[in-house]
């Protein structure tokens, strides 16, 4: 029996591109789509729009996770195995950035079973802009823990074990996770999209924001507010100078300073009651990035932005972080949150 994208009994999470309805398009990482049905037989109707890397397609079937790989371009049939009937929960999901695009073109499951109610959505909502660390990039590579990264074509990188996705399932919150590998504050620094280098200034309002697959298109607001946004960027503003360390007062690093609060100003603007959260991570990088970030928030005199610092801010692993230490992270970034007061987050509210 083939369960169209568009049934009422699926649940979805994430910037989605539903310009149609049969074929609604993944983005962003942790983009999902859950299900419960009956039976044995599974079968997952996708599409894939390459830009680089190996793509893959991340699940999980009644609680244990697992990956299929998918076609360079087009359209696959992926059987998912069941070993017995009954009822089932599925969660698809993108474990990568916009190195692809995943279009959904809905799912099969046997004769004569049902399409059960999904799990609705935590009513706590949660948003995170942020680089490859925030995407969950190479987290998989754990044996490469305090190593650089290894030689790779995406099979490491996964969403699910990004520190962001594991903040929010440990407070229970949904996510939206803007995230993208190589991304900066500023456009014409970082690594993605070099030459031509697109920064989250310009992409953070975005559904669609790699120029491979087409001009940018705008996203909708209106369709997700987040009580609490997390800003994690500033590591890749880095490349290909590392100005803030050289010349902290500079005119580059006073200019990056105030386009860093702009941006604030313009999430403060789109989500007047929302709880800011900056930060970067335990990725290796100089700390005159997070003296910036600290001058630009307590300059902004908000109560409701604030910065953290973790405990080993930007001296772990030299590569990315492995699965350790975004669990790591995660602990910090939610133990944190528990100390604010944010409005619709108190248990009698949910």
């Amino acid at each position: 029996m083939r369960i169209q994208p568009d049934n009422p009994l699926l649940v979805y999470s994430g910037r989605i591109d539903w310009s149609h309805s049969h074929a609604p398009v993944f983005i962003f990482p942790c983009t999902s789509v859950s299900a419960r049905f009956t039976g044995q037989v599974l079968k997952v109707h996708v599409g894939n729009r390459h830009a680089y890397w190996d793509n893959f397609l991340g699940y999980l079937l009644d609680g244990e996770q697992s990956v299929l790989r998918l076609p360079e371009n087009g359209t696959a049939e992926c059987e998912i195995p069941i070993e017995s009937g009954g009822e089932h929960e599925l969660l698809l999901f993108k474990r990568q950035d916009a190195c692809h695009e995943l279009v959904f073109l809905g799912l099969e499951i046997g004769e004569g079973e049902r399409l059960l109610p999904a799990r609705q959505n935590p009513k706590r909502r949660m948003e995170v802009y942020g680089d490859s660390v925030s995407a969950g990039e190479v987290s998989e590579a754990v044996e490469y823990m305090g190593k650089p990264d290894p030689v790779h074509n995406g099979e490491y990188s996964n969403g699910w074990y990004s520190y962001a996705w594991m903040t929010a399932r440990k407070l229970d919150a949904q996510i939206h996770d803007i995230a993208q590998g190589g991304i900066a504050l500023l456009d014409g620094t970082g690594w993605f999209n070099e030459p031509e280098a697109i920064g989250m200034e310009t992409a953070w309002d975005k559904l669609r924001h790699n120029p491979v697959f087409g001009p940018a298109v705008p996203w909708d607001f209106k369709a997700y507010t987040p009580q609490v946004v997390v800003v994690a960027v500033g590591q890749n503003d880095a490349h290909p100078e590392d100005y803030m360390k050289e010349d902290y007062d500079g005119a580059r690093a006073v200019e990056w300073r105030a386009r860093y609060s702009a941006f604030l100003r313009k999430l403060r603007e789109t989500y007047p009651e929302a709880t800011i959260i900056c930060c970067t991570t335990i990725l290796g990088h100089d700390p005159s990035w997070d003296r910036a970030i600290e001058e630009a928030v307590t300059g902004l005199q908000d109560e409701g932005i604030t910065k953290y610092t973790f405990r080993r801010n930007g001296s772990g692993t030299p590569g990315h972080l492995r699965i350790p230490e975004a669990e790591e992270m995660a602990g910090e970034l939610a133990a944190y949150i528990r100390t604010l007061r944010i409005p619709g987050w108190e248990e009698e509210d949910l």
